[in-house]
């Protein structure tokens, strides 16, 4: 059963004290998780995730940005070093978007941010990796006066009434990145999986993020995404085989990888 992580930031210190990134890359290997996508954060982790990318061939693909709670009085020099970045292999622009929950000061930044690497994202023809936060009408205010913009909600976490919200914006042909929070038991994400359809799920971990079930509140993996394909699997009442299958194929389509 091979399985896509979509979303995963296996090259932070939290995994050094047990054989670092490459090490939880091989757990997840093991676990059938054949590869993985992991978007950058700051100016700082550009080169850990370099290296780890660099050392698993094969395995890791980068996505190259500023996510939203990195923007600052600085943001506009920010957003230009994480866009120059960008290299070649990179698959996708991210992890960008909008995050208001424990902060509205640079909500306004945010948004520019956001626009800025949207824009470069279509430029170089890449899907965006779209973190949301408490601001689903400023992120999709803003997508939406980018034309041609593609991508993924990760981490998704709304309603019914979310989804039709953003292809309602967007359109029918974005993603939505389901993760470990599907498994908590007060989660309603579950109900609106019938609303995406299969053929617009990604599977995700956001590790070392949101473990899910039976490892909630501990560092999360890659390896860990097993638990959250079992719970989509039981949501939409079909074979567990089955959601890995059209996730991995989803994902692939997501990124434009070649066979």
């Amino acid at each position: 059963m091979a399985l896509f992580d979509t979303h995963t930031h296996l090259y932070l210190s939290d995994f050094d004290a047990d054989g670092g990134g490459e090490a939880a890359v091989a757990r997840a290997v093991e676990a059938g998780v054949e590869a993985m996508l992991m978007p950058n954060v700051d100016l700082s982790t550009i080169a850990p995730l370099r290296s780890l990318q660099e050392r698993c061939p094969g395995r890791v693909y980068a996505a190259m940005g500023l996510h939203p709670t990195e923007v600052g009085a600085s943001w506009r020099d920010d957003v230009a070093q994480a866009l120059d970045a960008v290299a070649a292999t990179d698959v996708a622009i991210g992890e960008v978007g909008m995050d208001l929950y424990w902060d509205r000061t640079f909500r306004d930044e945010q948004m520019q941010a956001l626009e800025m690497q949207a824009l470069r994202a279509v430029e170089l023809d890449l899907p965006l990796v779209i973190h949301c936060r408490e601001a689903l009408a400023e992120t999709l205010e803003v997508l939406s006066g980018v034309r041609g913009a593609r991508g993924v909600m990760h981490s998704f976490g709304g309603t019914e009434a979310d989804v039709d919200a953003v292809r309602r914006a967007l359109g029918d042909d974005w993603y939505f990145g389901i993760n470990g929070i599907v498994t908590f038991k007060n989660c309603k994400v579950a109900d609106a999986l019938p609303a995406i359809t299969m053929d617009r799920l990604l599977l995700e971990t956001d590790a070392p993020y949101l473990a899910p079930v039976p490892h909630r509140g501990k560092r999360n993996e890659s390896a860990f995404i097993t638990f959250t394909a079992a719970k989509v699997a039981q949501a939409l009442g079909v074979a567990q085989q089955e959601v890995a299958q059209t996730t991995f194929a989803n994902s692939r389509q997501f990124l434009r990888l070649k066979s």
